[in-house]
């Protein structure tokens, strides 16, 4: 028997103040599997990622003004390096939103919050410096192999503060119109986990679980870079699966220790939501259409349950805006133990020298893929 995962948040306002939560595992093949790579990791000691880690959360310190001023000035960081490049944008809090005019949201009291979107066209701006000035995993940019420590670690905030606005944005628009309905998550993954083959024994629960989300449950985090079949069918209009296409596509052949944490109320079939089996019956017939079995295993297709989080135990209720209110003061991962094994991640944004101790930790890494002749990591 599996004993529970403890996860120990802290405030991250207040490093004394700390919070347990605990983990239950299933009874499967994958859980045992998960459970040994996830005490591998926490021996290993490598970084956890915590620059993306609480998504979804409304209400939360590192909020709009915090993650603007951030971004700023990693962007100065960027251009006081490079001669050869520039980054004009600046992002503030009344430049960061932008209309979205497929929807219209209204909330309780009848506001409009179309306008409460983020600013597609601004975000994705950022993004492409991101992806020029970092290059890809196979062949990283020059300007990134030339560039200094601080430089490398400013970059890589491109994305990570891209992503996290996008997500506080979309999240408050959320709040407004239906709060039930925010989607708060947590995704813990840590740089350079190793990655385990599935088998054949793991695969058989995306046909138990398929698109299922339930508040508190437990998902193995998706260890790949590249689309699904149902990001596909749902960014892409449902296309025909063409030659083209279906090399864009990827189904999951790992997993990992690392995991993610739905902290959103319940999204199952024949649920509350008649929209999520629409949905899901669409999806299903497109698959066919595509001559694709939805039954078959191999293309991965929905989440890998692997536990779920003791509500009871760990905050006293399974009401949701309790767990809400409560998990908003404790955003920061402090500890995690399983079967005896323990880490501590004493780090956190809001330390004085938390970009120091980020860059000291990834200096591996920045050393190892800048080793490529005139390269320079200063």
């Amino acid at each position: 028997m599996t004993s529970p995962v403890r996860v120990t948040l802290r405030n991250p306002l207040n490093r004394r103040d700390l919070f347990d939560y605990w983990i239950e595992p299933q009874d499967h093949e994958l859980a045992y599997d998960w459970i040994q790579a996830l005490k591998n990791l926490l021996a290993s000691g490598k970084l956890l990622e915590k620059n993306f880690c609480f998504v979804g959360f409304p209400d939360t310190p590192r909020n709009i003004e915090y993650l603007c001023n951030e971004l700023n000035q990693h962007i100065q960081t960027i251009n006081d390096f490079f001669d050869d490049y520039q980054i004009e944008e600046t992002f503030a809090p009344d430049n960061v939103y932008g209309r979205d005019w497929k929807l219209k949201h209204l909330d309780s009291q009848g506001q409009d919050w179309s306008d409460k979107g983020p600013n597609h066209k601004l975000f994705n701006c950022l993004h492409n410096h991101f992806e020029k000035l970092q290059g890809t995993v196979g062949q990283l940019s020059d300007w990134y192999l030339k560039a200094d420590y601080n430089t490398k670690y400013a970059i890589r905030q491109l994305n990570n503060i891209c992503h996290e606005l996008e997500s506080i944005i979309l999240s408050r628009r959320q709040a407004a119109v239906d709060y039930y309905w925010i989607r708060p998550s947590q995704i813990t993954t840590w740089l350079t986990a190793d990655r385990l083959l599935l088998r054949d024994e793991h695969r058989k629960l995306f046909v138990v679980n398929g698109y299922d989300r339930v508040l508190g449950g437990v998902y193995m985090h998706w260890t790949q870079i590249g689309k699904t079949l149902f990001e596909v069918f749902k960014d892409e209009g449902a296309p025909t699966l063409t030659d083209t296409v279906c090399e864009a596509i990827t189904h999951l052949k790992y997993y990992s220790g690392e995991f993610d944490v739905e902290w959103g109320n319940n999204v199952v079939y024949g649920g509350s939501r008649p929209w999520h089996d629409d949905e899901q019956d669409r999806f299903c017939a497109w698959l066919i259409n595509n001559n694709l079995d939805p039954k078959d295993t191999n293309l991965s297709l929905g989440y890998l349950p692997l536990a779920q989080v003791d509500l009871q135990r760990s905050f006293g209720t399974t009401d949701h805006n309790f767990i809400w209110k409560t998990l908003t003061d404790y955003l920061d991962i402090y500890q995690i133990e399983a079967d005896g094994v323990v880490q501590t991640f004493d780090y956190c944004w809001t330390d004085p020298n938390y970009q120091q101790q980020q860059i000291d930790l990834l200096r591996p890494g920045y050393d190892y893929n800048s080793r490529i002749p005139n390269a320079v990591a200063n």
